[in-house]
């Protein structure tokens, strides 16, 4: 679930680490991959992500839904925020950074800013086998998918959302907004 889902507008300002995208008026401080390849002038679209915290609330941009999907679960990842996210991002293509996931290869992991030898194998250890965007997850309940989204959208990390996989399930007649409770009531535990 993100409260923005992609923006389109024109680049107004061109920043080391952000961009400002006028939309309607409304000029967007949008978090980018640095270099940013667009100019200013230009009419583009952007995946966003809507990051809060308790004194953050950044909106994160990106060129493709998969390169948003990469950095939704590298912040998944225990330790690894989204500066960290963002610079694996900028730095090589997903296509690579994904391979090197789901080949174990924390020595290319480390080539990136700000990760080390400890980082590349958390990275490792909590997505191998994990990176499926761009695969269908098939039979998946909407109501799961949507509770799980929503999770994600409040903080939650991958492997919180999943510690309480089965208290969705064996609650999941429960109307929404009720699941939504009882699954928080778990995760506060």
């Amino acid at each position: 679930m993100y409260l923005y889902n992609y923006m389109k507008g024109k680049v107004t300002i061109v920043k080391g680490s952000y961009i400002v995208l006028e939309n309607n008026d409304i000029g967007y401080q949008i978090k980018t991959a640095n270099p940013f390849k667009f100019e200013i002038g230009t009419i583009i679209m952007l995946w966003t992500y809507l990051h809060i915290r308790e004194d953050i609330m950044d909106i994160y941009g990106f060129g493709t839904s998969e390169e948003r999907d990469l950095f939704l679960q590298l912040i998944s990842v225990k330790g690894l925020g989204p500066k960290g996210a963002l610079a694996i991002i900028a730095s090589d293509s997903i296509e690579k950074v994904i391979n090197a996931i789901k080949n174990s290869d924390t020595k290319y992991l480390q080539r990136f800013p700000g990760i080390g030898v400890k980082a590349s194998q958390q990275i490792v250890l909590d997505l191998h086998g994990k990176i499926n965007f761009g695969e269908e997850k098939v039979n998946e309940d909407p109501k799961v998918a949507y509770i799980n989204e929503a999770l994600k959208a409040m903080g939650y990390r991958q492997n919180e959302i999943k510690s309480i996989a089965a208290v969705i399930e064996s609650n999941i007649e429960q109307p929404t907004a009720a699941l939504i409770k009882t699954v928080l009531k778990s995760l506060s535990k």
